[in-house]
Parts: C-alpha cells; sequence; structure tokens
C-alpha cells in the first residue's frame, strides 16, 4: 500500500487537522497515512513547535493499524541534535522525517534569513546545513528538500539543480551512503517549473545508488491529505524509484 508518508494534525502547532478525518480522507482515496507532527527543539520565533509524545501515544495509539502509522518531523538543527534524540527515546515512533526549518538561527519562513542575500548565499547556506545535519542526524527520510522554494522571494524560487550540483549532490551522497530516503514531497508538484527542477535531482539521487521515495503531502488540512498522489506517483514511476513506507522505522516496500 501507498502511504501518505507527512501529515499533520492539531498536535502539530500550525495544523488543526483531525486525525479521524485525516485517515477517512485517506481511505476514501486508497492510501495510508503517517502522521508526522512537527518537533522544532527551539524553533526562533513565539510558537512552540513541540508536543508530549507520550501524550500523542496515549491518543492516538488506539489509530495503529495496517493503514495508520504514528511519526514525527524533527527540525534539523546541530543544537537540537541531542533533543531531537531524548524526544525519539521517549516513544516507539513508525517514521522520522528529518527538515530543515532553521539555516543561521533563523526560520527560513522569516524574510529576514533573506534579507541582503541573493539567491546563490541563501541556497548553498541551506544546502550546506542540509548536508552537515544528514551526516550526522538520527531520522529515516529527509523531508522537502524544496521547502526553501515555498517562502523564497526571488523571481525563480526553484532549486535549480544545475546551478547547485555541488551542493545537492553532496546532500544526495549522504543519504545513500547511510541507508537514509529522500522524500518527494507533494505540496509544490503542481507547479510544473518545481516539478520540472525537481526530476534532475531525484535522477542524481537514483545514479548514486538510491532505490526508494516516501511520499508525503505536508496537509495541514484534510483537503491536502494525498494532495498530487497520481503526479507523484508517475514522477516515480519514470524515474524507476519506488515509494516505500515505514513501520517501527522499518522500512517497507
Amino acid at each position: 500500500m501507498i502511504f501518505d508518508c507527512h501529515t499533520h494534525t492539531k498536535f502539530s502547532a500550525d495544523s488543526e487537522m483531525r486525525a479521524a478525518d485525516a485517515i477517512a480522507r485517506a481511505k476514501t482515496l486508497g492510501f495510508g497515512i503517517i502522521f508526522t507532527e512537527h518537533y522544532d527543539y527551539e524553533l526562533p520565533g513565539d510558537v512552540d513547535f513541540t508536543f508530549d509524545a507520550k501524550n500523542y501515544f496515549s491518543e492516538y495509539e488506539n489509530l495503529r493499524s495496517d493503514t495508520v502509522r504514528l511519526g514525527v518531523e524533527v527540525g534539523l538543527r546541530k543544537i537540537a541534535r541531542t533533543a531531537n534524540e531524548n524526544f525519539l527515546a521517549q516513544a516507539e515512533f513508525d517514521f522520522v522525517i528529518g527538515s530543515i526549518h532553521v539555516v543561521d538561527d533563523i526560520d527560513i519562513y522569516n524574510a529576514e534569513f533573506f534579507a541582503d542575500k541573493d539567491k546563490s548565499t541563501a541556497y548553498r547556506k541551506y544546502f550546506a546545513v542540509m548536508a552537515e545535519e544528514a551526516a550526522a542526524a538520527d531520522f529515516d527520510a529527509l523531508g522537502h528538500i524544496d521547502y526553501i522554494c515555498r517562502p523564497a522571494p526571488y523571481e525563480n524560487p526553484e532549486i535549480e539543480y544545475a546551478a547547485f550540483k555541488p551542493e545537492i549532490d553532496a546532500v544526495l551522497k549522504i543519504l545513500v551512503e547511510r541507508g537514509k530516503i529522500l522524500e518527494l514531497n507533494t505540496r509544490r508538484l503542481d507547479k510544473i517549473r518545481g516539478l520540472k527542477e525537481l526530476v534532475p535531482v531525484y535522477q542524481q539521487y537514483k545514479n548514486f545508488g538510491g532505490k526508494y521515495i516516501t511520499i508525503g503531502s505536508d496537509a495541514h488540512r484534510v483537503e491536502a491529505v494525498c494532495a498530487n498522489f497520481e503526479r507523484a506517483l508517475d514522477f516515480a514511476r519514470e524515474l524507476e524509484l519506488t515509494p516505500v513506507s515505514f513501520r517501527q522505522r522499518k522500512l517497507e516496500v
């Protein structure tokens, strides 16, 4: 079964989606679902993007099944490595996404991160942190490699593999060497240019020896669960990458 491996419910500070609604939506569309609530240790700003693992499992454990699993999306930062490891030890998570949300101690959704930076400078910093954390952190799949494109103020916000090949290749090599998976995040797959720019990234991932991807909608509302999945499945077939899911942090094909 194909799973939506990246979704957020009320345990994430930026979502109020009900778990039951998300499960029903995925079931109607013929997919499984993994909840991956935000755990961003000391995320800059006024919002607390952490949650209590024991409460999460206490409330959602009875939802677990062959088609419903419990995971987490941890924010990858050097200062957060120990906190993330301690958090992951508190419960038996099925799946851990590792994501870059902060660079230079600034949430990259904050316009401050891009101030006085051209695209080359901003994106190279982003990929440098990604490579550093991909090499050191505990996670199963690297989340939304194109996350920076969402808030970027540039005329062309896409990651442009040709322009950042050395930096992106460094990330991909580390993932393959460590046996980590590259997520295909479907949130921006309706953007034709964005989809086109992802092709060489995932092709190079395969060239380096990557075989698998997770597919995740990054849904924060029920209408977004499994969004653009047909497009994602076509993408995977064309590049001969196999969508997978995780149970008890073990890969399932």
